[in-house]
């Protein structure tokens, strides 16, 4: 039964959610701004571990709940971790969350929209205003974050997008998220071994990717594909909001990274902006 207002153990397993999943920028960025270890080899370890715990846990599944996942659905997963990874080489945690926030939600949305849904006014404003913030935080200036990763974080959310729209009504969203990560888990090898003279790893490194995809990525899905039958939509749209929150929270306290008035008038607006959207849909 569907309720809009969560009880406190249900409240508990949506928060450790939406930490695990601002945990993955986090995780991400401290991997790779304090360790050794290079991009591509985090994507790698981070989609094997993910495989690894996805795998063993869709084992334990019931033998009638069907879900393989799909080759297609693979590759958009591969290509967000990846893109994600190098994003992360040059953005804080914050900017890199909110862009990839963004685009996730910007990349459904403009699929309802290609699919016939139709928009009244308070949507077409709130669209409008998501994109007035993004245009806004990259526009040249001191604070700006670099171009290049700022568009790699945006193809890593509409990668992402892409990847939550195959998956609906594709069976079991724990055995088709296994399947999906077991057969994105060989292309991100194959990466690493096309990039291996720039191959780095250390201790730390190995570790913050393991937590990246064994408990952010693998578990964290597990527990929300749990949650989300108990939420209204709006409800689990609306908390989404908090992840780009949370991860510059964390940004700030475990990194020391600066918030400016660029990045948070743009997430005021970009988030306000996709709140409109999906409140009204």
């Amino acid at each position: 039964m569907r309720t809009g207002l969560p009880a406190p153990p249900l409240l508990l397993l949506i928060l450790l959610t939406l930490v695990a999943f601002a945990g993955n920028s986090l995780l991400c960025r401290l991997a790779l701004r304090h360790t050794g270890i290079d991009a591509a080899s985090f994507t790698t370890i981070r989609l094997v571990s993910g495989a690894a715990i996805l795998w063993l846990i869709a084992r334990g599944r019931p033998v009638d709940a069907a879900g393989r996942g799909n080759w297609g659905s693979a590759f958009a997963l591969f290509a967000y971790a990846a893109a994600f990874s190098f994003a992360y080489l040059h953005l804080t945690v914050a900017t890199g969350a909110l862009l990839l926030f963004g685009a996730v939600q910007g990349t459904m949305i403009g699929y309802g929209i290609w699919k016939g849904e139709r928009l009244r006014f308070l949507h077409i404003a709130g669209i409008l205003l998501a994109i007035l913030g993004l245009v806004g935080l990259l526009l040249p200036g001191l604070s700006a974050p670099p171009l290049g990763s700022s568009m790699l974080m945006l193809a890593a959310g509409v990668a992402w997008g892409i990847y939550t729209l195959r998956g609906k009504n594709a069976g079991d969203p724990t055995k088709v998220t296994a399947g999906n990560f077991l057969r994105a888990a060989p292309m991100a090898v194959v990466l690493s071994l096309l990039t291996l003279q720039h191959a780095v790893l250390d201790q730390a490194g190995l570790g913050y990717a393991l937590a990246s995809g064994a408990l952010a990525s693998g578990i964290g899905y597990v527990i929300w594909y749990a949650v989300v039958p108990q939420l209204k939509t709006s409800t689990a749209a609306t908390l989404q909001l908090s992840v780009p929150v949370i991860a510059a929270v964390g940004g700030i306290l475990f990194l020391g990274e600066p918030i400016t008035i660029r990045l948070l008038l743009a997430s005021a607006t970009v988030l306000g902006g996709i709140a409109l959207v999906v409140l009204r849909r």
